[in-house]
């Protein structure tokens, strides 16, 4: 089944970035998730720019676009919820070593091309495949 995965970036002022551990893995990964049919990409986000669209073509049965976007935090603090056991800010040297490999290259992404849209195939297991997508940035 093809799906589409919108993922946002908030960022403080030393550049960390919230990352959330979720409750069904032990993984980290940005906050966000699959689309839902009736929604836009940008539903629900205070969007400050798109950081880039991936694609992962290496299960075509099961393929996948994901949007990225630098989100800005309308208001409150980052706390847990029903999918997300801790929400914290993270500097990128420091993420936790069952960081989603993929989400610190979409961070990278936009900390390293703030004024460009990437546009990039990302290869590899997906967070539910675990197995060769965990690494220490």
């Amino acid at each position: 089944m093809f799906s589409v995965g919108v993922f946002g970036m908030s960022f403080d002022s030393k550049y960390r970035v919230i990352l959330c551990q979720r409750r069904d893995l032990d993984l980290w990964n940005l906050p966000g998730g699959a689309l839902e049919a009736s929604e836009a990409p940008w539903d629900g986000v205070a969007l400050t720019r798109v950081v880039g669209i991936y694609s992962k073509p290496e299960q075509p049965e099961q393929g996948e676009i994901v949007f990225s976007f630098v989100c800005d935090i309308l208001g409150g603090n980052p706390v847990p919820t029903d999918e997300a056991d801790q929400v914290e800010y993270v500097a990128l040297d420091e993420t936790p070593p069952n960081a989603s490999r993929k989400q610190v290259e979409r961070i990278r992404d936009a900390l390293q091309n703030p004024d460009i849209t990437v546009f990039k195939e990302q290869r590899g297991p997906s967070s539910r495949g675990k197995a060769g997508q965990l690494h220490r940035f």
